[in-house]
């Protein structure tokens, strides 16, 4: 091929409608590729995810798998130790430990992705609003974030509690609202950093509205620090469920939940320590888990870490 016929082609590949089109969404597929195996290559971010996975499906399955109901009361075998008929023991009435840890899961893991999607909700448009007008609204609305950012996170969850009632309900709504400035100063942050970008400027330029440069060019470039938050704040709204179910404000009896299980479990602990350890075992995983992929999110999604990583051979 002539150097004028290879001319003639990238002319008419750049003129290519469905050659410009593809280039973001290979770009972004490649980016996604990248971001996966980065993930992967992290192996506490996959013993993460392999714990994650065990739970979720536990959550779903659980239920209609476990050899006993949860409230099934047997005096004759109460405080049994484990053993291949109740492999975490039993409890005070002779419930099987086992069967209340596997669908306290459930329990955990609603009340932990209820709560933080309740502060994404509420979180990120303050953040969004913040950072992109400014001013007023910026000053008016971040210290209003900060008084509750400001305020001990179980503190101020038990004082919401105390207005709204006990309850899951109550408590996820508690939660929510405790790591809702979190998101906002988040979102705010990287507001900030990103509105004056040329991209922004060029759409500001061409008329774009304030909705559509908030909803199409600001909110994907602020989504990498978000979803990192997300993945930790999974792992706090989790120990704080069981924190006000061990207070007796979370999950009420009978509904098994981790925490409940340990306020049960501390008076029987001499007597009966499984009561106590298995329950207890299971916030640790789950806490765990979800900060090794938040990490391995964070490795992943952040560019400088990224090269660190690759550099170094870190797998």
């Amino acid at each position: 091929m002539t150097s004028g016929d290879e001319g003639l082609a990238r002319g008419a590949q750049a003129s290519d409608p469905s050659h410009d089109a593809g280039a973001p969404i290979a770009e972004h597929r490649s980016r996604t590729h990248a971001t996966v195996e980065t993930v992967l290559r992290n192996r506490l971010a996959v013993a993460g995810l392999v714990i994650l996975a065990v739970l979720v499906l536990a959550a779903i399955i659980g239920p209609w798998v476990i050899p006993y109901e949860i409230n099934e009361i047997d005096i004759a075998n109460r405080l049994t130790g484990p053993s291949t008929d109740h492999w975490f023991g039993t409890d005070e009435l002779g419930r099987d430990v086992f069967s209340r840890v596997v669908v306290g899961a459930r329990v955990s893991l609603v009340v932990g992705f209820v709560a933080v999607g309740i502060a994404l909700i509420l979180g990120v448009p303050i953040g969004l609003i913040s950072g992109f007008y400014g001013g007023a609204t910026d000053s008016t609305l971040m210290r209003f974030m900060d008084i509750l950012f400001s305020l001990p996170a179980i503190l101020l969850a038990i004082a919401i509690l105390a207005v709204l009632g006990p309850g899951i309900v109550n408590a996820m709504i508690a939660i929510g609202i405790v790591y809702t400035p979190i998101f906002a100063r988040i979102t705010r942050g990287s507001v900030l950093t990103i509105r004056q970008s040329v991209f922004v400027r060029a759409a500001e330029s061409l008329g774009a509205t304030n909705n559509r440069i908030l909803r199409t060019h600001i909110l994907p470039n602020v989504m990498a620090p978000i979803i990192v938050q997300t993945s930790l704040s999974l792992a706090f709204a989790i120990l704080a469920e069981a924190a006000l179910s061990f207070l007796g404000l979370g999950v009420q009896p009978p509904e098994p939940a981790w925490g409940r299980m340990l306020a049960e479990g501390r008076s029987f602990f001499e007597q009966a320590p499984w009561m106590a350890i298995f329950p207890g075992l299971a916030i640790v995983l789950t806490v765990m888990a979800f900060n090794f992929v938040g990490d391995g999110l964070r490795d992943a999604l952040d560019p400088q870490q990224r090269s660190v990583i690759e550099s170094r051979g870190v797998g």
